[in-house]
């Protein structure tokens, strides 16, 4: 399931997980960053990148949770007893306070998973891989540090300011680290999507997206932000701009 190795993206900035989920990790003279945290099978992905970087767990002063769906938050606890402050937004904090299986109660989705799967059975692959790879029965995390609107964190290293995006999840945030050109999407803005098999700038499914137009009512809000580098929580990196990300994700709508 997991890379063979760790990709850098950028300078200082390394893309992690798999083929299905991305989770990342950015080099700052303050300390590292990371922006999600995959799932509990990623841990020894993310130790060998330490390493090979000469740095240890500690080391991580922050992670930067998107929104609270169990393929991003796996390593929440480890990097936290580690020393890292957890940062997320007040509306997905309950997800994590809860345990992942209550995102069903706090974030539902709009439509079943049965019609996608009936239509194309092979996107089903994801999840069995998140629940190998135990996403869904990692422990409830208790002492995040929240926000409840857009604000630059001045805590975190390289001062990143955190966008609110409702719609994927209640709390759903991307990250702009505004001198590095770097914004991270999360799965507000997504460049693939196994359940429309979709490739390219999309809003995830129905079956995993809590509110459809207030997602694309989001995408007005990253039309607002400038980046060179679009990272998201599943997909490729995208360079043409956050404009045409958007736009693309308007012209597909969503499925």
């Amino acid at each position: 399931m997991s890379r063979p190795a760790p990709t850098q993206v950028a300078p200082g900035v390394h893309r992690l997980g798999d083929h299905g989920v991305n989770f990342y990790l950015i080099e700052d003279p303050d300390g590292l960053v990371l922006v999600d945290a995959g799932t509990p099978a990623h841990l020894m992905q993310l130790r060998t990148l330490l390493v090979g970087l000469g740095r240890p767990v500690a080391n991580v002063r922050a992670v930067l949770l998107t929104h609270g769906h169990a393929d991003h938050t796996g390593l929440a606890r480890t990097l936290q007893e580690a020393g890292a402050d957890l940062w997320i937004h007040e509306r997905d904090a309950a997800i994590l306070r809860d345990g992942p299986r209550s995102a069903m109660r706090h974030a539902r989705p709009e439509r079943s998973m049965l019609p996608y799967l009936l239509r194309r059975p092979s996107a089903l692959t994801l999840p069995l891989q998140l629940a190998r790879a135990g996403a869904f029965t990692t422990p409830a995390v208790q002492g995040a540090r929240v926000f409840d609107a857009d604000q630059v964190l001045e805590d975190v290293p390289g001062a990143p300011q955190a966008a609110v995006l409702p719609g994927h999840t209640p709390g759903s945030t991307a990250y702009l680290f505004t001198g590095r050109g770097l914004l991270f999407t999360g799965d507000a803005l997504v460049t693939a999507d196994g359940f429309s098999d979709r490739t390219g700038p999309t809003i995830v499914s129905r079956c995993f997206t809590h509110d459809s137009r207030a997602a694309l009512t989001a995408l007005d809000r990253l039309d607002e932000l400038t980046a060179d580098l679009l990272l998201p929580g599943h997909g490729e990196p995208f360079t043409e701009g956050v404009r045409t990300a958007t736009r693309q994700a308007r012209r597909f709508g969503v499925h």
